[in-house]
């Protein structure tokens, strides 16, 4: 049978040896694994933030005292929190003093405007907010009545030297608005509060792409799983070092970086803006062990004049995730590196990651294998049967990382969730196929595939052939709809400077001409500067097709 080939985890015979076929959930919660592993630490150097080092037995008095203070002002177990701030100590001591507190964070992208954090906080029922000062006049902006509003300055976590050289904000002044110093003043929490595997710890929020972000319920069990995962395939320890750019308000930087990191032991190199001089610079000062990023910083990496600098091949890890990683883009980092990134794949739903390449084992194009634990099918979206391998179809996941649903979106949750052989499968929403071998790969997102005259065509399909072109440095693609055919495909490209001018229309469709069938070709190309992209660097289509159903495109 079809199904059978899925059910039979044919990755697993690419797993390093000693790696388990399974992980089992995880049992207690994040703060009695913080306790645990931030005492066994205690002396060593958990953060450096731009010169400043926090060690793990500091970290953990900030984080208790921090637990301890927000007990103070009313938190209860099970409430939410939001927190909206960049990355720094602060977040990391907010984000595990929620917890130990018995608390649920709400993590918020500091790029959001007034209107997008009060959805969140509103939707969430947030009762506290944590909130850098750069944000504070947006936070205050939403109108959301809290029972309290916690102040952060980044410019306090500073070196003393940098604090003298940096001019600071005003303390905001009003009745539930607290500097988040006062909460590091208070009587230390020395235990955390019990709370269980199944018990919420995070409420991320994803699925803007097509009406308002809905809530994602990830559970102790399920960070504690994930974060088991990725260490069986790709683990850290005491001696690793870490740059840790990626946001942490997102579910890669949060689970593999942030927790992932200080869970292990290892040391987090930590940026609040990342900057390709400054990450480079820090990967040969700091000998980076572990480094975490995404296509688009790989983009600029490969022909960064500094990225020579760096001896990649000796790096445990280079990892890319978040979206998809361009061929051009790997095949030109390995060639100017010799080192191959190792694409991974992975949604908030499922606590960061699911798939990941071997590392000994990288197949280009391919996102990898199942960690230890998943099991994955792809299946007809219509029929939700299983199709035959090496076919697309939509991927479905099981693990104890995968969510238990959407919060207050019972609808969303009939819809998301299906029954398998007894087993409770997620939908991704995406469409994949398998190889043989277990390797995924991945062609577009579900709601993203244009249908032309009833035929499937993949905008990823186009954006990829039109980035082959060595004058092409960005493509958005994205169907028109038109009673006609159904609809067909629009590109919108940014071409390199100096071909700007010079690269026509008609040249592009002969380049693609010779890539792809007559039917994918795009009846439309426009030229941009820029595209719009999301907050973790992805051509957002989203804002793409709003433009066409708007019809200013």
């Amino acid at each position: 049978m079809t199904e059978a080939l899925y059910l039979e985890r044919p990755w697993t015979r690419f797993y390093p040896p000693g790696t388990p076929s399974q992980v089992e959930p995880g049992q207690g919660s994040v703060g009695e694994w913080v306790a645990e592993a931030f005492r066994s630490w205690e002396r060593s150097v958990a953060i450096l933030y731009y010169g400043r080092a926090y060690r793990y037995g500091e970290l953990l008095e900030a984080a208790q005292r921090f637990a301890g203070g927000l007990q103070a002002l009313g938190l209860r177990p099970g409430d939410r929190v939001g927190l909206y701030l960049a990355n720094s100590p602060q977040f990391a001591i907010a984000y595990l003093g929620i917890l130990w507190a018995g608390g649920v964070v709400v993590p918020v992208s500091p790029l959001y405007t007034s209107h997008e954090l009060a959805h969140q906080l509103r939707d969430s029922g947030a009762r506290f907010l944590v909130v850098q000062d750069a944000l504070f006049e947006t936070a205050r902006r939403t109108g959301v009545e809290l029972e309290a509003t916690v102040v952060v300055s980044l410019k306090e976590a500073l070196p003393v030297w940098q604090q003298l050289l940096v001019r600071g904000l005003p303390v905001p002044q009003g009745a539930g608005t607290y500097p988040f110093a006062h909460l590091l003043r208070s009587e230390p929490l020395r235990a955390p509060v019990s709370r269980s595997a199944e018990d919420l710890a995070a409420l991320p929020y994803t699925g803007g792409t097509t009406g308002l972000p809905k809530g994602v319920e990830i559970t102790h069990g399920n960070i504690l799983a994930a974060h088991r995962m990725i260490q069986s395939l790709n683990p850290f320890g005491s001696q690793s070092v870490i740059l840790a750019f990626l946001p942490f308000y997102h579910i890669y930087g949060q689970v593999v970086l942030l927790l992932g990191g200080l869970l292990s032991g290892a040391r987090l190199i930590v940026f609040s803006t990342p900057d390709p001089d400054w990450i480079l610079e820090a990967m040969v000062r700091y000998r980076a062990t572990h480094f975490f990023g995404v296509p688009s910083l790989y983009e600029v990496l490969r022909d960064h004049p500094k990225a020579h600098w760096v001896d990649w091949r000796r790096l445990a890890v280079v990892v890319s995730g978040a979206d998809t990683l361009h061929e051009a883009t790997a095949e030109t980092f390995a060639r100017k590196t010799g080192r191959e990134i190792a694409e991974g794949y992975g949604m908030t739903e499922t606590t960061s990651v699911s798939h990941i390449n071997p590392r000994e084992r990288v197949k280009r194009g391919s996102f990898g294998i199942p960690l230890p634990g998943i099991q994955a099918l792809v299946v007809d979206p219509d029929t939700l049967e299983p199709v035959p391998v090496g076919e697309v179809g939509e991927l479905a996941l099981f693990g104890p990382n995968v969510t238990r649903g959407y919060w207050c979106r019972e609808d969303e949750n009939a819809r998301s969730f299906f029954l398998h052989q007894g087993i409770r499968f997620f939908r991704t929403g995406d469409l994949v196929r398998m190889d043989e071998e277990g390797y995924f790969y991945f062609y577009d997102r579900a709601k993203d595939m244009i249908k032309y005259k009833g035929r499937p065509v993949f905008p990823r399909e186009i954006e990829e052939a039109l980035r082959a072109h060595p004058l092409v440095k960005a493509a958005g693609v994205v169907g028109v709809p038109d009673p006609r055919v159904g609809a067909y495909p629009k590109a919108y490209v940014v071409l390199e400077p100096e071909a700007r001018g010079k690269v026509t229309e008609e040249d592009l469709l002969a380049f693609l001409s010779e890539r792809l069938a007559p039917y994918k070709l795009p009846r439309e190309i426009e030229f941009r500067g820029e595209l719009p992209k999301t907050d973790v660097g992805k051509v957002s289509r989203r804002e793409l097709r709003e433009e066409v159903q708007d019809g200013s495109a």
